[in-house]
This record gives C-alpha cells, structure tokens and sequence, in this order.
C-alpha cells in the first residue's frame, strides 16, 4: 500500500470567461476520445482500479448472493390480443428476458430471445409492440449498450422476419393501423441532413407501409420544430383517431393533437389541437365508448382524468373537459384502465359478465401504491383493489377488446415482481404469473420516516434494515446500531424511487447494513410541484433534502459519519457528486455511476441537449449561474479531504457521457488530502455497456464491486 500512486493526470492551466463567469476546467483534455495521452491515463486507472478491488473483503460472496437473488426471474405484464398474450419472461440461469407469446391454455412459444440471436449477452430487446390483431410484431433490438434500436417485423405464427432493419429508431414507439398493413413511428432524420453533432436529434414521425424501403416512409409530422422534440404517436383500437404528442427534450409539458382518420388520409392527417402552448402534461385515449379519455397535470399537479368528445369542435378549450377522476390532495395519478364490460367470448374467455363498466386508477401515495375502483360513467369511487403491501404497483393494462379484468405487477423490497389478475364481477385479486424461480429472500425490516429539509419542507424515506436494528427501542444507543449504511436518491426528471425488489438492497442488508432511500424534490412522489421545486433555479433544494436525509440517519442513530456511504447513478450521479463537494465531512465513501458532472459542458456530450429543460442551459447567463452555483466538478477544492469515491461508467453510453466521471475522478485524485489508502478516489469503466439494459452477470459483478466498495470504507465487515 505504500507503492499506491495515482496516475498522471496534466493539470492545464484554463481558465475561460464564459458569459462573464470565470470557469476552470484543468482536464478538458480527457474530452479527446483520440487521445493516447487519454488512452495511457485510463489504463493506468483500470490497473489501479483492479488493484484495489482484489483486497476489498467479501466481494465474491456479495456477487454471488446479487446473482442468487436476481436468479428468481422475472414475468412481465401480458399485452393481449383476443385470447394471444404477449409477454416477458427471465427463467433461472438466463442472462436476459425472452419475450414470449401464448393463445388461451396452450404451451408459451419464443418470439425473442436475445441469447439465441447474440449469444455474448450484448444484444438487448429495448421495445415491442403487436399489431392490433397479434399477427404482426415490431420489436427493436440494439447491442452493446449503445441504445441505437434497430426496428424490424416478425410474423408471430411463422416467426418469420417480414419486413426491416429499419434504423436511427432510438426512442420509438409503433402504432398500428388495424390489419397489420402500416404503422407510425418516430425515426431521427439522416445524420447528413444534420448539422455535426446533432445527429442524436432531429426526430420525425413517419407513416411506413410494411415491406416498402424506409426511405419511401411519409413524413407526417415534425418539420420545423425544436431539434430536441421526443414524439409519442398513438391509434385508437378501431384505427379511427390518431393522437400525436410532442415534447421539447425532456421537458415537463407536451404539446399534443388528434386527427380523425375516418375523415382524412392516414398520410396526410387532419391534426387538431388538443393541447398547445400549455404548461402541463396531457396525455389521450379513446375508449371503447367512443369518449376521449384525457390524463392531465393541467390545472391539477398531482393528476386527474377527463373526459371529453373526440369530435369536438375545440378540444383545446378544457371549459369542454368534464372532471371524471378528481386530483387527490395527496396522492399522484399514475394511470388508468377500463373495464366496460364489453369482451369476447370463447375458450378460455369467461365472457363479459360485467354489468357496471369502471375505471381502475392507479395511485401512489407518498411513493406508495394504491389502485382505485369507480364507476365509469360518474367517477364515483367504488372501492380500493386490495395489494399484498406496502409497495409498488405498475403496468395497469385490460383487454383491447373490453372486460372485465385488468393485470398489473406488484413488488417491493421482499417481494420479487408478480404479475396479479383483477376481476371487476368479483372484485377478487389472484396471482396470474409469479417469477419462475425461488430464492431465500433475507429478512428484514422497511419504515417510512419523514424529516424535514433545510428549509422546513418535510420529505419522506424509506429505510431498510436487518430486522433486528428496526425495533422501536433500538435507538442510538441500541445494541443493533448505528451500522454502516448506504443512502441513495434520484431527484430529478419527475421520477419517483419507489419500494421494489432489489438483491443490491437485499445482499447489504443481510450483511448487516442499512439501506435508505430519500423522496427528493425533483422525483415526481408528490406531484409535478415536488418536480418543479428541485430543477432549473431549485436544484440546490434536491441536495439539501439529501444532505438533511443522511442528518437524519446519523442523528435518530441508524450510522454515523465514518459509516455512511451515498449512491447515485446518472442525474443521481449528479447528485450525490454535488453532495461529496457541498458537505464531505458527511460521507465516509461514495459510489458515482454514470454520472453528470461538468454542468457547464454537459450539453455537449451524449443526450444533453435533451435535458436542459431540467437543469438549464450553458448559453443563457442566469442559468449558466445556476449550473455553476453547484456543478461538482467546478467546485472540488485542493487540500479537502474527501471520503473515499468510486465511479462507475460505461464506454457505450451514449446517454451520459464518461468523460464527466474521468475529469471529476482526476480533479479529485489532485485535490483530495484524504490518504489514498484510506479514502481512496478510483474509476471502474466496463466497456460494451451503456445507460440501460445488461445481462444479468454483468449486473451482479457491478453489484459485487460496488457493494464490497462500500463496505470496506465504511466497516461493515462480511464474512
């Protein structure tokens, strides 16, 4: 230990004026990708990297038990087409999910299976969308982490491929038009009609005839809007009313249209407004009554359901939206379904048998689920479907046709996902899918506690610990703590961390450890103002929640300074990388993945630009003083001592560039006064992943290394 050396990192001596702000940036030469200089710098950090991982205590045994856990698989949401289900599964051994299809009773058959097409587990299934008759398939597949779906066609019966590759479909989603002949989709323009740079942008929705050349597709919308603009394209059931929604980047409001088909050519569509100018999220359905069913924030931050006439003679005017689900002062409207009662009938169907049609709503409460029961037709509230705890519930889906059953998939910290039956005659709940394997899943104890921010805003969390440290009268001074511990928090993008089933949780709590999850503003757990209160000019309320969230865990006795580690991945990589420069005496080790880092550069890399809707942007001098005011790179200090820090990042991520984790890990490297064989700052990069989706071996061996990480500088000893 007493031959640890960083390694060479030039320190340039740059210093900008930006906009009238003096800005340093002594690494800007790692942005080089060309660089051998780069290229040396990155292997020596590898070396020291693999190093110091081979000595950490129990990282073996803590891979394994990740891997042990994430071998009970997985079932996903049926999508159903007449009596033909769709769905995902991932049995034991398997290192991704299968999609699967099946008609009533009979065996399940493969329709993807990622392994077979790639057998080196770098190829991901990103997204899939059936016909409206279960006939057709579109599906997209990308490889090695790079996110760059390729869109293609199969015939469900046969499996036979019918029509692409169609590319540059990053981010797509596919509407059909009934009989399986044509479909929407969002496709990026060529990168040389594009300026350089820009050819992650510039989507368009196009109308394509299956089995023609993409380049014969119909432009049907997108010319001369923003280049940042994400589209959402949608057909109703009986193929009569297409909605369109568009929003700049990432940005918390939609523009949105609807178009009657049975009046206009498919390629050329008559797009009424529906929503334009507003400030609020507004998304559209037309249900089985031919009623457009809108889910919107607008007036309502937490979430409502209207309900209004498709044909209309101004949808925009919301004086014409009649209330049907009302906002709940304290629960988010996540989603809805609708049972009308009106289904199929036939082997293995029960027929309709529904005599009052209702609406299922999908709720959290202070990032807990709850799903609601009303009348259809009055909103009236019916009852509560009840769930098997306090967790997380998702994908609420019914039957095309009708019905009078809905799934949806509930898990939480001890639950792996399973996918339960609702049936609205009954008003009974039973499990249609549980995960195909079985595994010993650890005791222990989960408490949701509220705390209260910097500036007095209450803010809740959710704690996880062996069983024993959760008792009432294990305070402080208890024999079951303070422990070595392990915080994390998203609070961005409306996003909400809710209770799930997670073998990285699971594996650090049965070693002994606490886990803890903070609600953040920024995340979307008490609607779009809690989103609103951490972006843009708010984002310093993100971090203080956070700084008081680990106040809180040292000061009711959970850990303590010298035992607490934080972790965050991507905007949570901004995150806890904010709260290591802002409050490092309060961390013992940190755990940065895929993280952003240079807020004044971070719209040049990967997917920026998409996001300066969130944080603003470089080029306006008020924002620019915001980024500036807590961009962790620009505010790593010589001679601080810093805990012990880990970054994480994959070479084809191309959401999140890695060069924010190389200039922080080497601004830190220079300026920390930490001993490096104590509280060490070290880079782990994984090449052939990116952003999202990996195999599940992959995903253990992160898991291992991170998790070791955090016990060996923060003490939790394994055995």
């Amino acid at each position: 230990m007493s031959e640890f050396r960083y390694p060479e990192a030039r320190r340039l001596d740059l210093t900008e004026d930006v906009l009238g702000y003096q800005v340093s940036d002594p690494y800007r030469w790692l942005e080089d990708a060309a660089s051998p200089e780069r290229a040396a710098w990155l292997d020596g950090e590898s070396g020291l990297y693999t190093a110091e991982r081979d000595g950490w205590p129990g990282r073996a045994a803590l891979t394994e038990q990740v891997r042990a856990l994430l071998s009970v698989g997985y079932v996903g949401t049926p999508a159903w087409r007449a009596e033909r289900s769709f769905f995902s599964r991932r049995d034991p051994g398997q290192e991704h999910g299968v999609l699967y299809t099946q008609v009533a009773d009979a065996p399940a058959e493969v329709l993807i299976d990622p392994m077979t097409i790639d057998p080196s587990g770098l190829t991901t299934l990103d997204a899939w969308q059936p016909d409206k008759e279960g006939r057709l398939l579109a599906y997209q597949l990308s490889q090695g982490g790079d996110e760059e779906s390729l869109l293609r066609v199969l015939d469900v019966e046969t499996g036979a491929l019918v029509d692409g590759p169609i590319d540059r479909c990053r981010y797509s989603n596919v509407a059909w038009l009934p009989g399986g002949k044509a479909f929407y989709y969002t496709r990026r323009l060529p990168p040389d009609e594009v300026p350089e740079g820009e050819s992650q942008y510039h989507r368009r929705v196009y109308l394509h005839q299956l089995g023609a050349p993409a380049d014969d597709d119909v432009l049907i919308f997108g010319t001369g809007r923003d280049k940042t603009d994400y589209y959402a394209v949608s057909v109703s059931r009986d193929g009569r009313w297409l909605a369109i929604s568009a929003s700049r980047g990432t940005a918390p409001r939609n523009d949105l249209w609807l178009a009657d088909l049975s009046e206009s050519d498919p390629a050329t569509p008559d797009l009424r407004v529906v929503q334009e100018g507003v400030d609020a999220q507004t998304w559209v359905r037309i249900g089985r009554d031919g009623l457009l069913y809108l889910s919107t924030d607008a007036d309502a931050p937490r979430g409502r359901v209207a309900v209004a006439d498709p044909a209309a003679a101004d949808l925009a005017d919301r004086a014409g939206w009649r209330d049907l689900i009302r906002e709940d002062p304290e629960a988010v409207l996540r989603g809805f379904a609708l049972l009308d009662g009106s289904g199929l009938d036939g082997p293995g169907l029960d027929g309709p048998g529904l005599d009052r049609p209702v609406l299922l709503a999908s709720w959290t409460r202070h990032a807990l689920s709850e799903i609601t029961v009303h009348d259809l037709v009055t909103g009236d509230r019916l009852g509560e479907i009840p769930l098997p705890g306090l967790g997380t519930a998702g994908g609420l889906s019914e039957r095309p046709e009708g019905g009078h059953e809905a799934w949806f998939g509930y898990t939480d910290y001890t639950t792996p996902p399973v996918i339960l039956r609702f049936d609205a005659r009954t008003f009974q709940v039973t499990t249609w899918a549980s995960p195909p394997g079985s595994v010993a899943v650890p005791a222990v104890a989960t408490r949701q506690v509220t705390y209260s921010s910097a500036d007095g805003t209450p803010v809740r969390m959710l704690i996880v610990s062996p069983s024993s440290a959760a008792a009432p009268d294990a305070g402080p001074s208890g024999p079951d703590r303070p422990r070595p511990a392990i915080l994390t928090g998203y609070g961005g993008f409306d996003i909400s961390l809710t209770p799930a089933f997670s073998p990285n949780t699971l594996a650090w709590v049965s070693a002994g450890g606490v886990y803890a999850v903070a609600n953040l503003r920024g995340g979307s757990e008490e609607g779009e103002q809690w989103h609103r209160a951490g972006m843009l000019e708010h984002k310093q309320n993100v971090f203080d929640d956070f700084h008081a969230a680990a106040e809180t865990l040292i000061g009711d006795g959970w850990t303590t300074p010298g035992q607490l580690a934080i972790s965050g991945g991507s905007n949570g990589g901004l995150l806890v990388g904010a709260a290591l420069t802002q409050r490092p005496e309060l961390y013992a080790a940190v755990v940065c993945s895929a993280p952003l880092l240079d807020m004044v550069r971070y719209e040049m890399f990967g997917l920026g630009q998409t996001w300066n809707v969130e944080y603003g942007t470089a080029a306006d001098p008020e924002q620019l003083g915001w980024l500036l005011a807590y961009s962790p790179y620009h505010h790593v200090v010589a001679g601080t001592a810093y805990p012990a820090v880990l970054f994480t990042v994959f070479t084809s991520d191309t959401r999140v560039d890695p060069v924010h984790a190389y200039k922080m890990c080497a601004a830190l490297q220079y300026a920390t006064s930490s001993s490096p064989q104590d509280r060490p700052v070290l880079l782990r990069a994984e090449g052939q992943v990116g952003h999202g989706a990996r195999a599940v071996s992959r995903s253990a061996e992160l898991a291992g290394d991170t998790l070791a990480f955090a016990a060996r500088y923060t003490g939790l000893v394994l055995e």
